[in-house]
Protein backbone atom coordinates (compact mmCIF):
# COMPACT_ATOMS: atom_id res chain seq x y z
CA UNK A 1 0.00 0.00 0.00
CA UNK A 2 1.28 3.39 -1.19
CA UNK A 3 2.39 5.74 1.94
CA UNK A 4 -0.28 8.31 2.64
CA UNK A 5 0.73 11.96 4.28
CA UNK A 6 -1.44 15.13 4.39
CA UNK A 7 -1.51 17.60 1.62
CA UNK A 8 -0.41 20.90 2.25
CA UNK A 9 0.15 23.91 -0.20
CA UNK A 10 4.19 24.35 -0.98
CA UNK A 11 6.31 27.18 -1.28
CA UNK A 12 7.14 27.02 -4.85
CA UNK A 13 11.35 25.49 -5.68
CA UNK A 14 10.85 24.81 -9.09
CA UNK A 15 10.31 27.92 -12.12
CA UNK A 16 6.61 28.72 -12.51
CA UNK A 17 6.55 27.45 -15.99
CA UNK A 18 7.12 23.79 -14.26
CA UNK A 19 4.27 24.17 -12.47
CA UNK A 20 2.00 25.11 -15.52
CA UNK A 21 3.48 22.39 -17.32
CA UNK A 22 2.61 19.98 -14.09
CA UNK A 23 -1.35 21.01 -14.00
CA UNK A 24 -1.73 21.23 -17.61
CA UNK A 25 -0.13 17.62 -18.36
CA UNK A 26 -1.64 15.60 -15.66
CA UNK A 27 -5.10 17.46 -15.88
CA UNK A 28 -5.31 16.20 -19.86
CA UNK A 29 -4.47 12.84 -18.69
CA UNK A 30 -7.26 12.73 -16.40
CA UNK A 31 -9.85 14.27 -18.73
CA UNK A 32 -8.39 12.03 -21.42
CA UNK A 33 -8.70 8.88 -19.32
CA UNK A 34 -11.93 9.92 -17.96
CA UNK A 35 -13.41 9.94 -21.21
CA UNK A 36 -11.78 7.09 -22.32
CA UNK A 37 -13.84 5.04 -19.92
CA UNK A 38 -17.20 6.67 -20.82
CA UNK A 39 -16.44 5.55 -24.21
CA UNK A 40 -15.47 2.09 -23.04
CA UNK A 41 -18.87 2.14 -21.37
CA UNK A 42 -20.46 2.84 -24.45
CA UNK A 43 -18.80 0.40 -26.44
CA UNK A 44 -16.40 2.68 -29.04
CA UNK A 45 -13.47 1.58 -27.27
CA UNK A 46 -12.79 -2.21 -27.17
CA UNK A 47 -11.06 -4.64 -25.94
CA UNK A 48 -8.14 -4.27 -22.91
CA UNK A 49 -8.49 -1.12 -21.43
CA UNK A 50 -6.39 0.39 -18.25
CA UNK A 51 -6.98 3.65 -17.04
CA UNK A 52 -4.01 5.72 -15.37
CA UNK A 53 -6.47 8.18 -13.24
CA UNK A 54 -4.31 8.72 -9.80
CA UNK A 55 -0.70 8.05 -11.43
CA UNK A 56 -0.06 11.77 -13.27
CA UNK A 57 2.35 12.78 -11.05
CA UNK A 58 4.59 9.60 -12.33
CA UNK A 59 4.55 10.64 -16.20
CA UNK A 60 4.38 14.35 -15.38
CA UNK A 61 7.37 14.26 -12.99
CA UNK A 62 9.72 12.32 -15.18
CA UNK A 63 8.97 13.88 -18.27
CA UNK A 64 9.92 17.52 -16.82
CA UNK A 65 13.30 15.63 -15.50
CA UNK A 66 14.61 14.15 -18.72
CA UNK A 67 15.30 15.19 -22.33
CA UNK A 68 13.87 15.04 -25.41
CA UNK A 69 15.99 12.52 -26.47
CA UNK A 70 15.69 9.86 -23.62
CA UNK A 71 13.84 6.74 -24.34
CA UNK A 72 10.77 5.60 -22.75
CA UNK A 73 9.37 1.89 -22.10
CA UNK A 74 6.53 1.14 -20.01
CA UNK A 75 3.85 -1.82 -19.51
CA UNK A 76 0.35 -1.64 -20.91
CA UNK A 77 -1.41 0.97 -18.64
CA UNK A 78 0.13 3.23 -21.36
CA UNK A 79 -1.90 6.23 -22.23
CA UNK A 80 -0.57 8.79 -19.79
CA UNK A 81 2.95 8.58 -20.67
CA UNK A 82 2.85 9.68 -23.94
CA UNK A 83 0.33 12.37 -23.69
CA UNK A 84 2.83 13.87 -21.05
CA UNK A 85 5.32 13.39 -23.80
CA UNK A 86 3.67 15.03 -26.19
CA UNK A 87 1.93 12.62 -28.86
CA UNK A 88 -1.36 13.45 -30.57
CA UNK A 89 -4.08 13.23 -28.59
CA UNK A 90 -6.38 12.86 -31.67
CA UNK A 91 -3.68 9.28 -32.58
CA UNK A 92 -3.70 7.90 -29.09
CA UNK A 93 -7.61 8.03 -28.96
CA UNK A 94 -7.74 6.62 -32.67
CA UNK A 95 -5.77 3.57 -31.24
CA UNK A 96 -7.92 2.90 -28.41
CA UNK A 97 -10.89 2.72 -31.36
CA UNK A 98 -8.87 0.69 -33.66
CA UNK A 99 -8.62 3.15 -36.37
CA UNK A 100 -6.03 3.45 -39.11
CA UNK A 101 -5.39 6.94 -37.76
CA UNK A 102 -3.82 5.42 -34.38
CA UNK A 103 -0.72 5.87 -33.13
CA UNK A 104 0.13 2.05 -34.28
CA UNK A 105 -2.34 2.33 -36.89
CA UNK A 106 -5.00 0.72 -35.25
CA UNK A 107 -3.33 -2.57 -34.68
CA UNK A 108 -2.02 -2.14 -31.15
CA UNK A 109 -4.94 -0.72 -29.30
CA UNK A 110 -4.58 0.53 -25.46
CA UNK A 111 -1.54 -1.53 -24.91
CA UNK A 112 0.51 -0.99 -27.45
CA UNK A 113 0.85 2.84 -27.69
CA UNK A 114 4.32 4.08 -29.24
CA UNK A 115 5.67 7.04 -30.56
CA UNK A 116 8.57 6.90 -32.20
CA UNK A 117 8.83 10.97 -32.70
CA UNK A 118 8.82 11.30 -29.01
CA UNK A 119 10.83 8.56 -28.65
CA UNK A 120 7.94 6.52 -26.86
CA UNK A 121 9.05 2.64 -26.89
CA UNK A 122 5.53 1.61 -25.86
CA UNK A 123 3.31 -0.22 -23.77
CA UNK A 124 4.20 -3.80 -23.41
CA UNK A 125 1.25 -6.42 -22.69
CA UNK A 126 3.80 -9.05 -21.32
CA UNK A 127 4.21 -8.41 -17.81
CA UNK A 128 7.89 -7.78 -17.08
CA UNK A 129 8.92 -7.70 -20.97
CA UNK A 130 10.06 -4.31 -21.27
CA UNK A 131 12.22 -4.68 -18.03
CA UNK A 132 15.34 -6.46 -20.11
CA UNK A 133 14.35 -4.62 -23.51
CA UNK A 134 14.79 -1.11 -20.98
CA UNK A 135 18.10 -2.49 -20.54
CA UNK A 136 18.97 -3.03 -24.02
CA UNK A 137 17.70 0.00 -25.31
CA UNK A 138 20.03 1.62 -22.79
CA UNK A 139 23.02 -0.82 -23.81
CA UNK A 140 22.15 0.85 -27.44
CA UNK A 141 22.53 4.31 -25.99
CA UNK A 142 25.43 3.65 -24.30
CA UNK A 143 27.34 1.27 -27.51
CA UNK A 144 26.51 4.70 -29.58
CA UNK A 145 28.28 7.10 -26.81
CA UNK A 146 24.84 9.48 -26.28
CA UNK A 147 24.62 11.18 -23.40
CA UNK A 148 20.43 9.49 -23.49
CA UNK A 149 19.14 7.41 -21.00
CA UNK A 150 16.14 5.02 -21.35
CA UNK A 151 13.54 5.15 -18.21
CA UNK A 152 11.81 1.78 -18.25
CA UNK A 153 8.61 2.01 -15.88
CA UNK A 154 6.64 -1.41 -14.86
CA UNK A 155 3.87 -2.15 -12.55
CA UNK A 156 4.24 -3.86 -8.74
CA UNK A 157 3.21 -7.01 -10.23
CA UNK A 158 6.19 -7.41 -12.58
CA UNK A 159 8.33 -7.48 -9.89
CA UNK A 160 8.17 -11.15 -9.57
CA UNK A 161 9.12 -11.99 -12.82
CA UNK A 162 12.42 -13.47 -13.27
CA UNK A 163 13.76 -10.94 -15.81
CA UNK A 164 13.88 -8.25 -13.73
CA UNK A 165 16.54 -9.88 -11.78
CA UNK A 166 18.48 -10.67 -14.74
CA UNK A 167 17.84 -7.00 -16.65
CA UNK A 168 19.08 -5.91 -12.59
CA UNK A 169 22.24 -7.56 -12.74
CA UNK A 170 23.01 -6.98 -16.47
CA UNK A 171 22.37 -3.10 -15.95
CA UNK A 172 24.63 -2.91 -13.11
CA UNK A 173 27.55 -5.00 -14.44
CA UNK A 174 27.66 -3.09 -17.23
CA UNK A 175 26.00 0.22 -15.45
CA UNK A 176 23.94 1.15 -18.56
CA UNK A 177 21.97 4.51 -18.38
CA UNK A 178 19.21 3.30 -17.17
CA UNK A 179 16.10 4.43 -14.87
CA UNK A 180 13.94 1.72 -13.66
CA UNK A 181 11.08 2.34 -11.94
CA UNK A 182 8.02 0.30 -10.14
CA UNK A 183 4.93 1.96 -10.63
CA UNK A 184 3.76 0.45 -7.11
CA UNK A 185 -0.27 1.35 -7.10
CA UNK A 186 -0.40 -1.58 -4.37
CA UNK A 187 -2.49 -4.31 -5.71
CA UNK A 188 -1.05 -5.71 -9.49
CA UNK A 189 -4.17 -7.09 -11.01
CA UNK A 190 -5.78 -7.31 -7.63
CA UNK A 191 -3.83 -8.86 -5.15
CA UNK A 192 -1.99 -6.73 -2.52
CA UNK A 193 1.53 -6.59 -2.71
CA UNK A 194 1.84 -7.71 1.80
CA UNK A 195 -0.12 -10.83 0.10
CA UNK A 196 1.78 -11.65 -2.74
CA UNK A 197 5.72 -10.70 -1.74
CA UNK A 198 8.03 -11.36 1.35
CA UNK A 199 9.36 -7.55 0.63
CA UNK A 200 7.02 -4.71 0.61
CA UNK A 201 9.17 -1.94 0.21
CA UNK A 202 10.56 -2.69 -3.14
CA UNK A 203 12.53 -0.29 -3.93
CA UNK A 204 15.36 -2.57 -1.57
CA UNK A 205 15.39 -5.24 -4.15
CA UNK A 206 17.78 -3.10 -5.79
CA UNK A 207 20.08 -3.37 -3.04
CA UNK A 208 20.46 -6.48 -3.66
CA UNK A 209 22.53 -5.30 -6.60
CA UNK A 210 24.35 -2.64 -5.38
CA UNK A 211 21.83 -0.63 -7.05
CA UNK A 212 21.01 3.25 -5.98
CA UNK A 213 17.48 2.50 -4.80
CA UNK A 214 14.91 4.58 -2.94
CA UNK A 215 11.30 5.08 -2.32
CA UNK A 216 9.66 8.23 -3.90
CA UNK A 217 6.33 9.66 -3.38
CA UNK A 218 4.21 8.77 -6.35
CA UNK A 219 1.04 11.61 -5.52
CA UNK A 220 3.88 14.02 -5.48
CA UNK A 221 4.97 15.19 -8.65
CA UNK A 222 7.58 17.29 -7.59
CA UNK A 223 9.12 14.09 -5.21
CA UNK A 224 8.72 12.57 -8.54
CA UNK A 225 10.75 15.57 -10.68
CA UNK A 226 13.72 15.57 -8.07
CA UNK A 227 14.05 11.73 -7.85
CA UNK A 228 13.85 11.34 -11.94
CA UNK A 229 16.92 14.25 -11.84
CA UNK A 230 19.16 12.64 -9.65
CA UNK A 231 18.82 9.14 -11.15
CA UNK A 232 19.42 10.82 -14.60
CA UNK A 233 22.64 12.78 -13.35
CA UNK A 234 23.96 9.65 -11.93
CA UNK A 235 23.04 7.61 -15.74
CA UNK A 236 24.45 10.55 -17.30
CA UNK A 237 27.85 10.47 -15.41
CA UNK A 238 29.09 6.80 -16.27
CA UNK A 239 27.26 5.80 -12.67
CA UNK A 240 24.86 3.54 -13.92
CA UNK A 241 21.28 2.45 -13.36
CA UNK A 242 18.83 3.40 -10.32
CA UNK A 243 15.61 1.77 -9.06
CA UNK A 244 12.99 4.17 -8.15
CA UNK A 245 9.45 3.11 -5.93
CA UNK A 246 6.84 5.27 -7.05
CA UNK A 247 4.31 5.10 -4.11
CA UNK A 248 1.39 5.75 -6.04
CA UNK A 249 -2.31 4.75 -6.12
CA UNK A 250 -4.53 4.22 -9.03
CA UNK A 251 -8.27 5.31 -8.43
CA UNK A 252 -10.03 3.13 -11.22
CA UNK A 253 -9.45 -0.60 -11.36
CA UNK A 254 -6.97 -2.44 -12.74
CA UNK A 255 -8.50 -2.76 -16.66
CA UNK A 256 -12.19 -2.22 -17.13
CA UNK A 257 -13.88 -5.19 -15.81
CA UNK A 258 -12.52 -5.26 -12.54
CA UNK A 259 -14.91 -5.21 -9.40
CA UNK A 260 -12.46 -4.35 -6.98
CA UNK A 261 -13.49 -6.00 -4.41
CA UNK A 262 -9.98 -6.31 -2.82
CA UNK A 263 -10.35 -2.69 -1.62
CA UNK A 264 -12.60 -0.31 0.32
CA UNK A 265 -14.70 2.70 -1.34
CA UNK A 266 -13.30 4.71 1.90
CA UNK A 267 -9.54 3.77 1.18
CA UNK A 268 -10.25 4.97 -2.19
CA UNK A 269 -11.65 8.79 -1.11
CA UNK A 270 -8.75 8.47 1.42
CA UNK A 271 -5.94 8.80 -1.76
CA UNK A 272 -8.16 11.23 -3.41
CA UNK A 273 -6.90 13.58 -0.74
CA UNK A 274 -4.18 13.32 -1.73
CA UNK A 275 -4.68 13.91 -5.39
CA UNK A 276 -1.77 15.24 -7.86
CA UNK A 277 -3.68 17.79 -9.33
CA UNK A 278 -5.12 19.21 -6.56
CA UNK A 279 -1.92 19.35 -4.67
CA UNK A 280 0.00 21.01 -7.83
CA UNK A 281 -2.82 23.42 -8.57
CA UNK A 282 -3.13 24.13 -4.75
CA UNK A 283 0.54 25.77 -5.00
CA UNK A 284 -0.16 27.59 -8.06
CA UNK A 285 -2.73 29.16 -6.18
CA UNK A 286 -1.16 29.91 -2.76
CA UNK A 287 1.93 30.88 -4.70
CA UNK A 288 0.06 33.27 -6.99
CA UNK A 289 1.53 31.58 -10.32
CA UNK A 290 -1.68 31.73 -11.93
CA UNK A 291 -5.65 32.58 -11.12
CA UNK A 292 -8.84 30.51 -10.77
CA UNK A 293 -9.44 32.13 -14.09
CA UNK A 294 -5.94 30.60 -15.70
CA UNK A 295 -6.31 27.28 -14.89
CA UNK A 296 -9.99 27.02 -15.50
CA UNK A 297 -9.05 28.24 -19.77
CA UNK A 298 -6.50 25.67 -19.44
CA UNK A 299 -9.11 23.06 -18.58
CA UNK A 300 -11.84 24.31 -21.12
CA UNK A 301 -8.87 23.89 -23.82
CA UNK A 302 -8.34 20.65 -22.44
CA UNK A 303 -11.98 19.88 -22.68
CA UNK A 304 -12.13 20.98 -26.07
CA UNK A 305 -9.09 19.27 -27.12
CA UNK A 306 -10.32 15.33 -25.70
CA UNK A 307 -13.69 16.64 -27.69
CA UNK A 308 -12.06 16.77 -30.92
CA UNK A 309 -9.81 13.98 -30.64
CA UNK A 310 -12.93 11.87 -29.89
CA UNK A 311 -14.57 13.48 -33.11
CA UNK A 312 -11.34 12.65 -34.95
CA UNK A 313 -11.96 9.47 -34.14
CA UNK A 314 -15.21 8.40 -35.01
CA UNK A 315 -14.78 9.86 -38.65
CA UNK A 316 -11.03 8.24 -39.04
CA UNK A 317 -11.66 5.35 -41.45
CA UNK A 318 -10.68 1.40 -40.06
CA UNK A 319 -7.80 -0.19 -41.28
CA UNK A 320 -7.48 -1.56 -44.62
CA UNK A 321 -7.89 -5.15 -44.76
CA UNK A 322 -4.10 -4.83 -47.03
CA UNK A 323 -2.61 -3.57 -43.68
CA UNK A 324 -2.87 -7.40 -42.09
CA UNK A 325 0.66 -8.43 -43.70
CA UNK A 326 2.38 -4.84 -43.44
CA UNK A 327 4.28 -3.83 -40.41
CA UNK A 328 5.76 -7.17 -39.10
CA UNK A 329 9.43 -7.27 -40.31
CA UNK A 330 11.41 -4.15 -40.99
CA UNK A 331 12.38 -6.13 -44.70
CA UNK A 332 9.31 -5.56 -46.57
CA UNK A 333 9.63 -8.13 -48.70
CA UNK A 334 10.94 -10.75 -46.33
CA UNK A 335 9.06 -14.09 -46.74
CA UNK A 336 7.63 -15.18 -43.76
CA UNK A 337 4.15 -15.81 -46.49
CA UNK A 338 4.91 -18.93 -48.33
CA UNK A 339 3.17 -20.06 -50.99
Amino acid sequence: MATKTKATPAKITHPKERYMYWYESMQLQRKFEEKAGQLYGQQKIRGFCHLYIGQEACSSGGVSALTKDDKWITAYRDHGIPLALGTDPNAIMAELFGKATGTTKGKGGSMHIFDKEHNFVGGHGIVGAQIPLGAGIAFAEKYNKTTNLCICLFGDGAVRQGALHEAFNMAMTWKLPVIFVVENNGYAMGTSVNRTSNVTDLYTIGEAYDMPSEPVDGMDVEAVHEAVSRAAERARSGQGPTFLEFKTYRYRGHSMSDPQKYRTKEEVEEYKKRDPIEMVKSTILTNGIATEEDLAAIDAKIKQQVEDAVKFSEESPWPDASEIFKDIYVQEDYPFIMD
